[in-house]
């Protein structure tokens, strides 16, 4: 009783607030919106806004209930805040039963929005994985109605609900939102790490990005970052407020170092690279224009494989010049629709990225279309407004060329610079006259574990290690993949010591995760040796070879690898993990 007192109290009264939390990239550290998040402002027995809406729901309340929460967030922002709309995007939470209410639909339009002066493309509806869809078939209908009003669409707590692929699949939406359960621990978590692994893999191919919910420590951003993760929220990078606020620039510093890190190397890589790198501003129409003057300009231009209709900057749709001649052939084809606008006849279904898209996620994106758009050109915005186009010939070949580079440059296990690059390095360290130092990075007992976890595990190691050495890696700094389970890392004189304990002691913890509890226990592994015998087997260690240029100079690249040989075969003869410095 009290509980349905308190409830009619909250609405009523009006007793509800918003605070807002940025949503911020996990490649630059800028913020792509705000969630907007509804917060309780009195004294009652319901004691926080997931016990609100249970109550709501058991009471028969909660369509008034999540109309209060809307209409409070939009005022609050975009009225008492002057949040900036045409910037930000605001993540509003929404039941999808009540998202496919009539009521909501006709309450929720563009005229609605126009009190607040805002257009649909800054709303992001967020529904709610938890709870069951009643009528999948019209909420899929209610979507796509939004949708088509230029709405986004975000399924929130991805993860924790009913419908998990289900729902994604069924409703394809703009953004998928990791719930905190898949995201808590998840640096130390293998199992987890994984799940996201995939669902990173996933929003690549799919052109979905992903935002990782309730990130509160610095490995967990770390390891969201190494995976691709495209945003994130949560306590680290910032709480929620009343004011709108910024990515905490610490937690910005951090984002742009790691992804730094990400990318240290010399040579490109697809990930590196943004679309507007190969986008061409093409000429554009107006959605007045009549088809026959868009067929008369496609048909005289030979070259011509298209058109974006544009209006006040945003790309309504587009116009393939394969697609038209389609729709006019036919007996009655041009005289049924030469005097329409091509707004009749053009395609809404396009694929349209931003400008700095990487051009890799861009590529998956296009080669996962339907077969009838696979070769269509490429729609390329800023900040939601028309940049240019990208045709499917000139993605290719960038492609192309980013491959044959990394090819040449890149080791292909671990991504990172190759020999070409490493001696390119040692050279300008012998003859740019300041100090440096080099550290050489070797697997001890690799072998023996490669033998007998098999080479996908031996990998596994391999690339962890190269993760590792990264982690650590002081900014403006390099590392090198010579091959096998051999690295290079070139640093400041006055951190090699400090990087070294680092990379060691973290090495050291993280690789007992790829053996077996029983092996960890005992120590070591039976192996064959390399005369085919059984032999007991150190677990992995790091032999780790450095040379300061303080201590001795050297004429040459070959006299330089011949002093770090000897001191790595020095380090190797110790037992664990070893030091040799010249």
């Amino acid at each position: 009783m009290k509980r349905k007192q308190d409830l009619d109290r909250i609405i009523d009264g009006g007793f509800i607030k918003t605070v807002f939390q940025p949503i911020v990239s996990l490649r630059d550290g800028s913020v792509l919106g705000h969630e907007a998040l509804s917060r309780i402002t009195c004294d009652s027995c319901i004691l926080n806004p997931e016990q609100l809406f249970q109550a709501a729901g058991e009471g028969e309340r909660l369509w008034d209930l999540e109309q209060l929460c809307r209409t409070t967030a939009l005022k609050t922002a975009y009225l008492d805040l002057k949040y900036t709309a045409d910037e930000k995007k605001l993540f509003l939470n929404v039941n999808p039963n009540i998202m496919h209410d009539d009521k909501f639909r006709r309450g929720f339009t563009r005229d609605y929005l126009k009190q607040y002066g805002i257009e649909p493309e800054s709303i992001i509806f967020e529904i709610t994985e938890r709870n069951a869809v009643c009528d999948m078939l019209g909420f899929i209908g209610t979507v796509k109605h939004y949708k088509g009003q230029n709405y986004h669409i975000a399924v929130d707590d991805a993860g924790a609900g009913y419908s998990g692929l289900n729902l994604i699949s069924n409703i394809r939406p703009h953004y998928i939102k990791l719930d905190m359960s898949l995201i808590r621990g998840i640096d130390h978590d293998n199992f987890r790490y994984a799940l996201v692994k995939s669902m990173a893999e996933l929003s690549t191919t799919a052109g979905i990005d992903l935002i990782a919910e309730g990130v509160e420590t610095r490995q967990e951003l770390e390891t969201l970052v190494d995976l691709g993760v495209q945003y994130a929220q949560g306590y680290f990078l910032c709480r929620p407020n009343e004011r709108i606020q910024e990515t905490d620039p610490t937690a910005k510093e951090l984002i742009v170092e790691l992804n730094r890190r990400k990318k240290h190397v010399l040579g490109t890589q697809a990930s590196n690279i943004y679309i507007s790198n190969i986008c061409t501003p093409t000429e554009t129409i107006s959605p007045g224009m009549k088809v026959e003057a868009v067929f008369d300009r496609l048909k005289n231009d030979v070259d011509a494989f298209g058109c974006c209709v544009v209006k006040d900057g945003e790309v309504l749709g587009v116009v393939t010049k394969a697609h038209l001649l389609l729709q006019l052939s036919g007996r009655y084809g041009f005289s049924l629709h030469q005097k329409k606008p091509i707004s009749v006849l053009m395609d809404r279904d396009f694929l349209s990225v931003d400008c700095r898209t990487p051009i890799n996620m861009v590529s998956n994106a296009a080669m996962s279309r339907t077969s009838d758009k696979l070769y269509d050109f490429i729609v390329v915005t800023r900040n939601d407004k028309y940049l240019g186009t990208v045709t499917i010939k000139n993605l290719l070949q960038k492609t192309t060329e980013i491959e044959v580079v990394n090819a040449k440059y890149q080791n292909p296990l671990t991504g990172l610079p190759g020999n070409v690059v490493i001696e390119h390095k040692i050279n300008q360290c012998l003859t740019c006259q300041k100090p440096y130092c080099i550290l050489y990075f070797d697997i001890d007992n690799f072998k023996a574990y490669n033998d007998a976890y098999g080479f996908e595990n031996g990998d596994s190691a391999i690339k962890l290690l190269a993760q590792v050495l990264q982690r650590y890696l002081p900014q403006n700094q390099f590392v090198g993949h010579v091959g096998g389970d051999d690295f290079v890392v070139v640093t400041q004189c006055e951190t090699a010591v400090a990087y070294c304990e680092q990379v060691i002691e973290n090495f050291h913890t993280e690789i007992l995760k790829l053996y077996s509890p029983q092996d960890v226990k005992n120590g070591y592994i039976e192996a064959e040796n390399r005369q085919g015998k059984k032999e007991k087997f150190s677990l992995i260690s790091l032999s780790v070879a450095g040379i300061q240029d303080e201590c001795a100079h050297f004429q040459n690249r070959a006299e330089l690898a011949e002093k770090l040989a000897g001191l790595k075969k020095k380090s190797k003869m110790k037992q664990g993990n070893s030091i040799c410095w010249l």
